[in-house]
C-alpha cells in the first residue's frame, strides 16, 4: 500500500513545479505593447534552461542599452510561453517587462538555468499578444484586434515599420488593421507597379 501512495507524492512534487498559469487575455499586441518596458525586435542566439538570449536588431522603445538581452520564459506556474516557441535563429518582435525585484522562491541555485529570472533581465507574458514574428520586413501574429488565444490568426503580414510609427504614435490601430486584412494579390500588384515605375529590374 505504501509505495504506491509513495509514488503517488512523488509525482505530484516532481509535477507540482509545471503547474498550469491561470490569466486572463490582456488583448493582442496593439493593446498590451503600451504598458511594456521594452519593445524591440531581434534574433533568437542562444537558449538555455527557460531562457532565451535576444540579439536586439531594432528597439522601438524601451531602456535596454546593450544588444543582447536575456528573456526568462516558462516554468512553474509563469504565465509565459515555452522556450520551444522561439528556436535559434528566428526572429520576433517582443513586448517585454523588465524583472525588477527578486521573488521568493523564483530561483533555485541547485537549477540556475530553470528560475523566474534575474533582476534587469526580462521576462515575456503569454496573457495577450506579446509577441509577433518577423519575417524580412513584416511581422505576423496576434497583431490587432485578433481571437482570444490565437497565435496565429490569418492575416496579411503587416510592415514591421508601420508596426513602429504604431509603437511611436505616427499612426493607429485602423491602419494596422487594414494593412492586415489588405489583399495580399493586391499589394503583391501595388510593389510590382512601384517597382516598374521606379524603373528596377526584374
Amino acid at each position: 500500500m505504501w509505495p504506491p501512495l509513495l509514488l503517488l507524492l512523488t509525482l505530484f512534487v516532481a509535477t507540482g513545479a509545471q503547474a498550469e498559469c491561470q490569466c486572463l487575455w490582456q488583448g493582442s499586441f496593439a493593446e498590451v505593447q503600451d504598458k511594456a518596458d521594452l519593445v524591440a525586435s531581434g534574433t533568437v542566439v542562444a537558449t538555455k534552461g527557460n531562457s532565451i538570449d535576444l540579439r536586439i536588431d531594432r528597439k522601438l522603445r524601451g531602456p535596454a542599452t546593450v544588444d543582447i538581452i536575456r528573456i526568462w520564459l516558462q516554468t512553474a506556474d509563469y504565465c509565459r510561453p515555452p522556450t520551444e516557441t522561439f528556436p535559434l535563429e528566428s526572429t520576433w518582435l517582443m513586448a517585454l517587462q523588465r524583472i525588477d525585484r527578486d521573488v521568493p522562491g523564483g530561483f533555485n541555485p541547485g537549477t540556475p538555468n530553470i528560475s523566474y529570472g534575474r533582476v534587469g533581465d526580462y521576462q515575456l507574458s503569454s496573457c495577450g499578444g506579446y509577441w509577433l514574428q518577423v519575417t524580412g520586413d513584416y511581422v505576423t501574429g496576434a497583431l490587432v484586434q485578433s481571437p482570444r488565444w490565437e497565435r496565429e490568426p490569418k492575416m496579411t503580414p503587416v510592415l514591421l515599420d508601420l508596426v513602429a510609427a504604431f509603437v511611436h504614435g505616427k499612426t493607429d490601430a485602423e491602419a494596422l488593421l487594414h494593412a492586415s486584412r489588405e489583399d495580399p494579390a493586391l499589394r503583391e500588384l501595388k510593389l510590382d507597379t512601384r517597382a516598374f515605375l521606379r524603373g528596377d529590374p526584374e
